[in-house]
């Protein structure tokens, strides 16, 4: 599996070697062994499918406060998406910055996500399933999110208005995000 460090301090993209001919495809999707390796010393335990039914269904910024933040790996099983993770550690040097990747059943890429970053993405085709693992339970408590179109970030989401859930059209702006993460 090739692993690439993105320019959030922390993150990884992780991009399989698949294995494929006329009857389809076999790849390795986690190995425990190649995480401890590279210091991904995660136990996840819980798994987490969406399905958006058409495009630009956009989900987040969501995240979880310290302690139940959660760490994410995760993959899209059908179509694609424009996924987006923002560091929220007010001491790192990468704080308040964003990448935007796409993750698709043709790439089949993943995305680790680690704790201390808000996450969210943008369906690109219709039906697309997103597949993610968890190191931590769903806390309603300490779940929390960030405007996903609030200027001062920036981001560069691929639709200008997207279908959203009633809860992410009502997240603060960054600036006003409760943020406990060092």
């Amino acid at each position: 599996m090739k692993l690439t460090p993105l320019k959030v301090e922390g993150a990884l993209l992780l991009e399989p070697v698949v294995h494929g001919d006329h009857r389809g495809f076999f790849m390795e999707s986690y190995n425990e062994n190649l995480m401890q390796q590279i210091g991904a010393n995660y136990v996840y335990v819980q798994d987490n499918h969406s399905l958006s039914a058409e495009p630009g269904i956009l989900r987040g910024l969501h995240y979880q406060l310290a302690p139940k933040a959660q760490t994410k790996l995760v993959r899209v099983l059908t179509g694609a998406i424009y996924d987006v993770i923002l560091d929220i550690r007010k001491g790192s040097p990468t704080f308040g910055q964003w990448v935007g990747v796409i993750l698709s059943e043709y790439n089949k890429r993943q995305l680790l996500v680690p704790k201390g970053f808000a996450h969210g993405f943008c369906t690109l085709v219709p039906n697309t399933q997103v597949f993610y693992k968890v190191d931590e339970y769903y806390s309603p408590e300490h779940d929390r999110g960030i405007l996903w179109n609030d200027p001062e970030l920036g981001i560069d989401w691929p639709v200008s208005e997207p279908q959203l859930s009633d809860k992410d059209r009502q997240h603060p702006l960054f600036a006003d995000a409760e943020l406990n993460f060092d």
